[in-house]
């Protein structure tokens, strides 16, 4: 088992021939992203029948040669909890297929919904990990033995896992399940975010007047692309106080912007003119009414709400599963307004309790 991570183009090149027959591939990638949108990927980590090892993505290689095995091709490529290492590896490889996620598998299960790695190999495989190196800058070399084999552990039971989890979820009749939640992890528009529809993460959206709220898509929008083309957080763009502020108090000029305390002199510098912009191209009238108050909870809403939840607490109890496997909170608020898509509404889950909590009323 190799420690050293690999760093030149003819040992990638080999590599990729070895990942081409295999019959399955462990992936693990370690990445930061404090200082950028986009993760920036430090090491790439995969296992396949006797063989862990780590690539090093900083070194001068192109990774293009992993591409076949990785996005396509029979093998499924085994993560944990995927996500973000499908964000991250989308780059060089675009969508990986087919994809096997233990921490999904796991839930399916009966474990813990967000299980960690650790967590599910001590409980299915009864050994404790080291931990140690949950710190570490990725970003800097060299990498020290005790980091890598840290790195290679994250891969080398991902297989064991999977065979586990199989065979528990094949007596538990639930692969049908598991083909059917794995099947969309890696759509693009799962994994990023649609610049138009930015403004929905804010919560407090919902509590706008139409002409606020098509002000927020707006500068929700514009910062969402900035942050993308300038490759850095979006909170270093403008913050979400700052956001806030200038759509319930839309600045018209520039003696207004400069009003606003909650924004950097710096933001207003780089970014002040085009804000203005934004906001005379989305049409306000001249004078916006206050904000309604808060809209106190709907008694009968509520109601519904707890009716919705119980049937669901109870079927995910008959189950044996996490009931927010079942459906989240956001699901059954989406179900009180009438609303058809949410997930508990698709698939499995509709034929589990979908369709009794639409009947519930």
């Amino acid at each position: 088992m190799s420690t050293a991570p690999l760093s030149d183009q003819q040992a990638v090149g080999e590599l990729a021939a070895r990942l081409v027959e295999a019959p399955w591939i462990a992936l693990d990638t370690e990445f930061l992203r404090e200082r950028t949108y986009r993760p920036q990927l430090c090491l790439l980590q995969l296992a396949v029948p006797g063989e862990a090892l780590c690539v090093d993505p900083l070194a001068e290689i192109d990774l293009e040669a992993l591409q076949p095995a990785l996005a396509s091709g029979a093998a499924p490529k085994i993560l944990h909890a995927a996500r973000q290492d499908l964000e991250v590896l989308w780059p060089a490889f675009g969508a990986l297929a087919p994809l096997f996620d233990t921490q999904i598998a796991a839930a399916l299960t009966g474990l813990p919904a967000q299980i960690g790695y650790s967590d599910l190999v001590r409980r299915l495989l009864g050994f404790e990990l080291p931990k140690g190196q949950t710190r570490t800058d990725w970003s800097k070399r060299p990498l020290s033995d005790a980091q890598l084999h840290y790195a290679i552990d994250d891969v080398i039971h991902l297989a064991p896992l999977r065979e586990q989890l199989l065979d528990q979820l094949d007596r538990l009749g639930r692969l049908d399940w598991l083909a059917e939640d794995l099947a969309g992890l890696a759509r693009a528009e799962r994994l990023f975010i649609d610049p138009e529809r930015a403004h929905e993460r804010l919560r407090w959206s919902t509590e706008l007047d139409p002409d606020r709220a098509r002000l927020l898509q707006r500068l929700a929008a514009w910062r969402e692309r900035r942050a993308v083309d300038k490759n850095r957080p979006r909170s270093w763009i403008l913050d979400d106080a700052g956001l806030r502020m200038l759509v319930i108090k839309p600045p018209r000029s520039a003696a207004d912007l400069a009003a606003i305390s909650e924004l950097a002199p710096g933001f207003i510098e780089r970014s002040g003119a085009q804000i203005l912009k934004e906001i005379a191209a989305a049409e306000l009238p001249a004078h916006l009414p206050a904000l309604p108050p808060r809209p106190r909870p709907d008694p009968a809403q509520q109601a519904r709400m707890r009716r919705l939840s119980a049937i669901v607490q109870k079927r995910a109890g008959e189950l044996g599963l996490a009931a927010e496997i079942l459906a989240t909170r956001r699901d059954l608020e989406s179900i009180v307004r009438n609303e058809q898509d949410a997930d508990v509404l698709q698939g499995w889950r509709r034929t589990v309790v979908g369709q009794e909590l639409l009947a519930a009323g």
